[in-house]
């Protein structure tokens, strides 16, 4: 039997964005033990996976270095075939490094090169996804090159958030971590006032979004919509089996939008000061990118968001129009 180990402690949108890999490792080798690495929190994800085995976690907010040599120890009493590394900082080449396991694979631009048994290019250029890199540190394996991420809501997870289908629905997500990702709070309020009377509005996202739902909500005019905060009152799962079956998900260029892959949901995906040619579009049968028709030549500004517009104006997002979303 084939052992697989593969690494990605980033955010929840970088191991979605990884469950490609598990489900063609799975397809190609049907008997294959996947395990994971991931960190902390994002083990939800994952945790009902038909295609992993074992799920490690990496706890980075409380006894950081402890958890890692920890972890470090328990992959040390593993032997693989084949350690797959997507993740390019220093814990996780410690982590591929110490794994036993004649093959290792990760990208040109992970540190410690000299891990890796073999490397795989990682380039941000040319729009390619990157799910289609990510598959790339399998193709030797005749892998797909593209395929959408998925996600495995639990029957009880469903069931948490079935009383909220009764009635048609939309899904928003209006926070980020960065600033210059998210759609300001106007643009919110006019898309709002724009939606079906008759449907339910729901606010997805953490404990720490919910203020800013609720400075929304109380933003808008059309007070007789239904408008209910659930930032912080679902799991990230029940959130995803909620995203499902909503007429419209409107999400940020954020974790909340590879959410919506996963699911196959319908998604509109506000693009400010990133744009889709980094490779980090969604990928639902119903999906579509609004981002600003005028040129700017300071956009994109970065290859992640940022605290602030540097420029000050923050036209990549103010100049956005709420009528594409709709159509």
């Amino acid at each position: 039997m084939r052992k697989f180990l593969v690494i990605q402690t980033a955010y929840l949108g970088d191991v979605i964005l990884a469950t490609p890999i598990f489900s063609e490792l799975r397809r190609i080798y049907p008997e294959a033990q996947i395990d994971v690495v991931v960190r902390k929190g994002n083990e939800q994800l994952i945790s009902n996976d038909p295609n992993i085995h074992t799920i490690y976690c990496w706890d980075k907010t409380k006894n950081k270095y402890r958890s890692l040599l920890q972890l470090r120890k328990k992959i040390r009493a593993q032997q693989y075939n084949e350690v797959i590394n997507l993740q390019r900082f220093h814990s996780a080449a410690l982590l591929c490094w110490s794994a036993k396991s004649s093959s290792k694979v990760g990208f040109t631009k992970n540190v410690f090169p000299f891990i890796y048994t073999k490397k795989v290019e990682h380039t941000m250029t040319e729009g390619i996804h990157e799910v289609s890199r990510n598959l790339l540190t399998i193709a030797h394996h005749n892998a797909k090159k593209l395929i959408r991420p998925q996600l495995f809501p639990s029957s009880e997870d469903f069931k948490k958030v079935a009383n909220y289908k009764n009635n048609k629905y939309y899904c928003l997500a209006p926070a980020s971590v960065w600033f210059t990702k998210q759609l300001p709070l106007e643009k919110w309020v006019e898309l709002i006032n724009e939606l079906e009377n008759n449907h339910n509005v729901y606010f997805l996202g953490s404990p720490a979004d919910r203020a800013l739902c609720e400075k929304i909500i109380s933003n808008c005019k059309s007070h007789h919509k239904s408008l209910i905060n659930l930032a912080g009152d679902l799991s990230l799962m029940e959130s995803a089996a909620l995203m499902k079956d909503a007429v419209m998900n409107f999400v940020n260029d954020s974790g909340p939008q590879h959410i919506a892959s996963a699911m196959n949901a319908p998604v509109r995906t506000f693009f400010c000061s990133t744009v889709s040619d980094f490779g980090f579009g969604p990928l639902s049968d119903n999906a579509k990118i609004i981002e600003t028709k005028t040129k700017l030549d300071c956009r994109p500004c970065g290859l992640h968001g940022k605290t602030s517009c540097p420029l000050g104006h923050f036209k990549c997002a103010t100049t956005i129009s709420i009528d594409d979303a709709l159509n």
